[in-house]
């Protein structure tokens, strides 16, 4: 556990050459042939444009035949010199073709013999690549949600988000299984190998700034630790906690959790529910996917509107969230619309 902490320690503030493989940003991937054609073309390129170099100072050559060099001429010693074969049989032996051979056709060679061994220099740049991104997204990322812990309640939240065309890339996840983080780099998101218990872990993930936080670990005490971390770190982002227990809710709102959602009871409920009305469950199950038939939504309630009951809108209204708190339809309080409400309606799954 020690070894782990000092690991993370100062997490943040190391370079980010340091991050790679801590911090891990989506890209789209290619096909390794594409990615070896290219190298294939580029190394042809090269031969011909060697080739070109030669033939356009071909006065300056010497064959062992005595023949005037051709362009095939050129391209063959352009060929025999950029592979290092070097047969002897065509020479530079004017000054400025030596020129031309120092200058020119040996960085071509170079560059030649570079693309041959490109896998090598892959992995030597990859790293500097994954560096550059990682500092790019450091300095751009905002308004982002972080999702700490990629189980079964992580997976499930970010399909929720992704139903509600939450972008693959303001998602973050934050998890110490590197199984779990691979699958989740997979799927298009963003990476933080470490424990969310530790604040640099936080900030490496971008907490600081983050419009929002999902809290889905596996046990209650982690999850109590990682929303005071959270909300240490930032005042203004929502944070949502998932526990199992119902009796640590208040912990959890302590700690500074906007939302609770206790799994376990939610679980229950439902599975007693089945028993009698299962229809009722089957519809719940539909108003939660967003995916496909109905789901429910938030929507800001339009200048029509203000002054109007939300019992007689052609939405059919849940609730409405009147500077920041919720009131059921039927509440006097909430019988007549203002400018800034918002309303909670049931709308068909994609509109």
């Amino acid at each position: 556990m020690f070894g782990d902490r000092a690991r993370t320690l100062g997490l943040s503030n190391r370079p980010h050459f340091a991050l790679v493989g801590v911090l891990r940003i989506p890209e789209v991937q290619t096909s390794p042939w594409i990615s070896l054609w290219r190298r294939v073309l580029f190394a042809i390129g090269l031969l011909f444009a060697a080739a070109l170099v030669v033939y356009v100072g071909r006065d300056g050559y010497h064959d062992n035949a005595g023949d005037p060099l051709g362009f095939l001429d050129a391209f063959y010693y352009a060929t025999v010199s950029l592979s290092t074969t070097g047969y002897g049989d065509i020479a530079p032996v004017t000054s400025e073709a030596r020129l031309v051979n120092i200058v020119i056709i040996t960085p071509l060679r170079i560059l030649f013999l570079i693309v041959l061994v490109g896998t090598t220099l892959g992995v030597l740049t990859e790293r500097s690549r994954q560096a550059f991104k990682i500092q790019r997204w450091r300095h751009s990322v905002r308004n982002h949600t972080v999702v700490v812990g990629y189980g079964t309640k992580g997976r499930t939240a970010i399909d929720a988000m992704l139903g509600d065309n939450v972008q693959p890339a303001d998602i973050v996840v934050v998890d110490t299984d590197v199984v779990a983080l691979d699958a989740a780099a997979n799927a298009g998101l963003v990476t933080v190998h470490g424990s969310a218990t530790q604040s640099d872990v936080q900030r490496l993930a971008g907490v600081q700034n983050a419009a929002s936080v999902v809290v889905a670990t596996n046990r209650d005490d982690t999850a109590v630790l990682v929303t005071l971390t959270a909300r240490e770190l930032t005042k203004s982002a929502k944070i949502v906690v998932a526990i199992r227990e119902a009796e640590n809710t208040h912990l959890v709102r302590q700690s500074g959790a906007d939302s609770v959602v206790v799994s376990s009871e939610t679980a229950g409920r439902l599975l007693g529910i089945a028993t009698t009305t299962p229809t009722v469950v089957e519809m719940m199950e539909d108003l939660l996917t967003p995916e496909e038939g109905f789901a429910i939504a938030e929507r800001d309630v339009e200048a029509s509107e203000i002054g109007g009951s939300p019992r007689h809108l052609s939405d059919i209204v849940l609730g409405v969230v009147r500077a920041g708190v919720l009131s059921r339809v039927g509440e006097p309080e909430v019988d007549s619309l203002e400018a800034g409400d918002k309303l909670l309606y049931i709308r068909r799954a994609g509109k």
